[in-house]
């Protein structure tokens, strides 16, 4: 197996996702690999969030992933600075998580995508897919999927 040079992580601010950057970022240091960490996200107002927030309830991560991303990756930064790695790219992306996450690895020639499982196992996640899924299926690169949530 060759090591991995470029490794790309994606983090929604959930506490599962960042289980996903610990291991992203402890594989990225003991091969020496540039982690790239991403956390796409839809701007919105502080109205939309505050609704959302109301509906969602424990799900509500989510729309704390929305807008704006800073505190999600440099928390994120953290976890994976504490793993180990050293080379480490934080991204911000506007879009769809599957897609942004598929660009950033096309851009950045990455050999490896990890992702939590979170939303793999549920029934949304079957009738409508899940990032987990929805990547390995359409991935050009290694995806390793953490088990984050049992």
């Amino acid at each position: 197996m060759t090591a991995y040079r470029t490794v790309v992580v994606g983090t929604d601010g959930s506490d599962s996702s960042y289980v996903a950057v610990a291991k992203a970022a402890a594989l990225a240091a003991a091969a020496g690999a540039t982690l790239y960490i991403a956390c796409a996200y839809y701007p919105t107002d502080d109205r939309d969030v505050a609704a959302a927030a109301d509906v969602l309830k424990e799900d509500a991560y989510q729309v704390r992933g929305s807008a704006p991303t800073t505190d999600i990756l440099r928390t994120a930064t953290e976890r994976a600075t504490a793993a180990g790695a050293t080379d480490i790219v934080d991204r911000a992306i506007v879009g769809e998580p599957v897609d942004s996450l598929l660009a950033l690895v096309q851009e950045v020639e990455a050999d490896l995508l990890v992702v939590g499982n979170r939303g793999l196992n549920t029934l949304a996640g079957r009738l409508l897919g899940s990032v987990p899924s929805d990547v390995a299926r359409k991935s050009t690169s290694d995806v390793l999927i953490v088990h984050t949530v049992r």
